[in-house]
């Protein structure tokens, strides 16, 4: 599911109209508004490291003064990123980083909800780590993750239970050069969500994901572990996870139950 969307410009064009320098990405043609442009070179500055995961930016002021824009305009830039989870704006504190080990967005990524109560008062999954270990990527999953087939990459197999009842059974793939040191005891003590642990551990920060869903027949050993007959209809969940600048870091195949539990999807 590659995304081909244009890189912003390597300038910013003041609200006089004037050239101003600024650390953006490689120049394309393409034209984009200029709060646009101030919003990828933030981004730019965020995928850099410049500001860390619950680290405060600069003000909107300090950002306006730095790019030769109006605050308005870096207004307009900030409300963007907010909106995508990217940065969250605190009362009277200012402006920070998001982080996966956030509360707000600790569930972002699980659209798998209890038919009764909810994903908070469920509590977090337990965990079983039943393979993690270093593999070689085949053709098409190189070509997903943007690396060339043959390359290492760490594949992880696992089971999670919620509500104590093994609902979801998951195949994840990520680059093994951006998770060197990944093991199994690290993914089986890790407190919160794995995305805060990537985030933590390797300073890969997960920001967007697509997915494709289909309902799907369990082999054998997938029903065993779910604790259902091969006849039971499941979803197959195939995500792939996005870091900055649309670069690909993982992809997910899930399988997962829906008679304690539905898949739920909001749309705007």
């Amino acid at each position: 599911m590659p995304d081909f969307s244009p890189e912003p410009s390597d300038a910013i064009v003041a609200d006089s109209g004037a050239a101003v320098s600024a650390p953006l990405p490689q120049p394309t043609p393409s034209f984009s508004p200029l709060y646009q442009q101030i919003k990828q070179a933030i981004l730019h500055s965020l995928e850099a490291g410049e500001w860390k995961p619950l680290e405060a930016i600069p003000s909107e002021m300090e950002l306006a003064k730095r790019y030769n824009v109006s605050q308005g305009t870096v207004r307009k830039a900030i409300d963007e990123l907010a909106a995508e989870n990217l940065v969250v704006r605190r009362q009277g504190k200012g402006t920070f980083v998001a982080s996966h080990n956030e509360r707000h967005v600790e569930y972002r990524f699980l659209r798998l909800h209890p038919d009764s109560g909810t994903v908070s008062a469920e509590g977090p999954a337990q965990r079983t780590i039943l393979e993690c270990k270093r593999a070689r990527a085949n053709a098409e999953l190189a070509r997903t993750l943007g690396l060339q087939s043959g390359d290492a990459v760490m594949q992880v197999r696992r089971l999670l239970t919620l509500g104590g009842t093994p609902t979801i059974f998951e195949d994840i793939w990520l680059p093994a050069q951006l998770f060197k040191g990944l093991n199994a005891d690290m993914l089986t003590t890790h407190q919160g969500p794995t995305y805060a642990l990537f985030e933590k551990e390797f300073g890969v920060r997960t920001i967007r994901a697509e997915e494709q869903v289909r309902a799907v027949l369990p082999d054998a050993a997938q029903a065993e572990l779910l604790e259902v007959t091969p006849h039971t209809p499941l979803l197959q969940v195939d995500r792939v996870s996005y870091t900055y600048n649309d670069a690909p870091v993982e992809v997910r195949k899930g399988l997962y139950r829906t008679d304690t539990h539905y898949y739920k999807n909001t749309l705007s």
